[in-house]
Order: structure tokens, then sequence, then C-alpha cells
């Protein structure tokens, strides 16, 4: 029995959003969290050589940031689930995987306005990912990697393990801008961010050996 003293095990995953309304049409949890992220940081400074006086020290936006993580998933531990029994982690991973295509009513669409005559037709927008790696971390995301590798099989070939390995690319206001649904999670992100490193603890010169700067 879970004493009601444990803490609640939180959840990553990602929430599907329409990228017009911004309404949530479906949230992929992670069967269990990944032990690892690794987030990268390409800044955007003026500093380039060559460039003005004073430029060094401006920042034309916030940088560009990678997300990528890898999690296991495996249907020993869902067999209380009848779709999973019919099926093993088929329904699961088609769901991650159905983030990297266009919808199918998108693609009949654009065919249908080609045969008509149509020179030029604009790609759908896909739909609005938001990475939840805790209430303080909702990362508006695009997925620019998908790695599954399915390592074991039932009777029917359905796999019932499989580890997924995913990479995000986190949006900000220049990509999206202000306005609209992914704007708002974009400047949420950011205002979250500012949020917690005001509650950092700061050192003392002290600590680094230093009595006063130069």
């Amino acid at each position: 029995m879970t004493s009601p003293l444990s803490p609640r095990l939180l959840r990553a995953g990602l929430v599907v959003l329409d990228p017009d309304s911004g309404r949530s049409r479906r949230v992929i949890t992670l069967q269990y969290n990944p032990d690892a992220l690794t987030r990268g940081f390409q800044l955007k400074t003026a500093g380039a050589e060559g460039g003005a006086r004073g430029e060094a020290l401006r920042i034309t936006g916030p940088p560009v940031q990678t997300l990528t993580l890898e999690a296991d998933l495996d249907a020993a531990d869902q067999l209380t689930d009848p779709q999973t029994v019919e099926l093993g982690l088929t329904a699961q991973l088609a769901a991650l995987e159905s983030l990297a295509y266009p919808s199918l009513a998108a693609v009949q669409d654009a065919a249908a306005l080609l045969a008509a005559g149509t020179l030029e037709v604009v790609p759908p927008p896909a739909p609005l990912v938001l990475l939840a790696f805790g209430r303080r971390r909702l990362w508006p995301v695009r997925i620019t990697e998908l790695t599954i590798t399915e390592e074991a099989f039932d009777p029917m070939l359905n796999p019932i393990r499989a580890k997924i390995r995913l990479g995000l690319r986190v949006l900000t206001v220049n990509d999206v801008g202000t306005d609209g649904r992914a704007g708002g999670l974009a400047m949420a992100a950011h205002q979250q961010l500012e949020q917690l490193a005001g509650r950092a603890r700061g050192g003392r010169l002290a600590d680094l050996g230093i009595d006063r700067l130069p």
C-alpha cells in the first residue's frame, strides 16, 4: 500500500493541441519517465567578428534550445488493459509516429486543390505540441527527430517492448511570434524561466576568493 505521505509521481509527456483553436487533442503520457534530458542552447548574439563596438553584449533573441530524451515502453506493465493485450504497444507507438505526419484529411485536401488546378498549395499547419516535464516546465516544441526501436514482440508480431528517442526544438517568440496560442505558450515558458531564476540562491564574491571587483 502506498503511504498517503508519499509524493505523487508525475509523468512526463506530450500534449497535442489544435493549431487553430489551441484545444487539447491528445495527451501522450510516457510510461516511464526518462532517466536523462539533454538540453542544448545556441545563443543568438550580435557580436559577430568585425561588428560595431558595443555589439558583443547584445542578445538578438531567445536561444535555439534543443531537447533530447529517451524513454522505454513495456507492455508487461499494462496487461490489465484489453487493448494492450490485443495490440501490444502498436497503438501507443502509432500515436507518437502520427506526430511526424500531416493528417490524412490535409493530404486529401491538398490533392484535391492540385487536381483542381491550384498553382500553389500552402502546407497545412502541424499540431502544436507541448512537452510537459513537471508542472513548472512546459515547452512548446517542434519534433525534429523520432527514433523507435522495437525490442520484443508477441506471437502476432505486435511490439511489446520498445525504446523511443525524441529530438525536439523549443519554440520561442522568434518562431511563433507573441500572438495566438503558440505565442502565449512561448511567452509563458519564458516567464516561468525568469521566475525560477529569481528564486535561485545567490553566492558571494568571498565564495570565489574575491574581495572586490577591479
